[in-house]
């Protein structure tokens, strides 16, 4: 099990990038969370196995059809069990 945090740049705001983003990591079987953040960037916490996430990420980078990814910023985060939701992926 691993866990990572992506930082979403672009167009991802306003364009259902929370929403479609747990849809696809609930599908891949992953945890943890989408939310807005205020300087404009979407910020995902996940964790799963290091094939879901990687799948995970390709996606990021597609995102819902009327969003416009410039960047995904990718680091390891620590999977402690108090900042995932257990068995959900949620939007904040």
């Amino acid at each position: 099990m691993q866990a990572i945090r992506c930082l979403v740049t672009g167009r991802v705001q306003g364009v259902g990038f929370r929403a479609a983003t747990a849809r696809r990591a609930r599908g891949l079987g992953i945890e943890g969370h989408a939310r807005n953040l205020e300087d404009g960037r979407v910020e995902v916490l996940a964790r799963g196995g290091s094939e879901a996430l990687a799948e995970l990420v390709r996606w990021l980078w597609q995102g819902p059809a009327f969003a416009h990814v410039s960047e995904v910023a990718l680091e390891e985060a620590a999977p402690t069990d108090d900042t995932f939701t257990v068995g959900a992926f949620t939007t904040e």
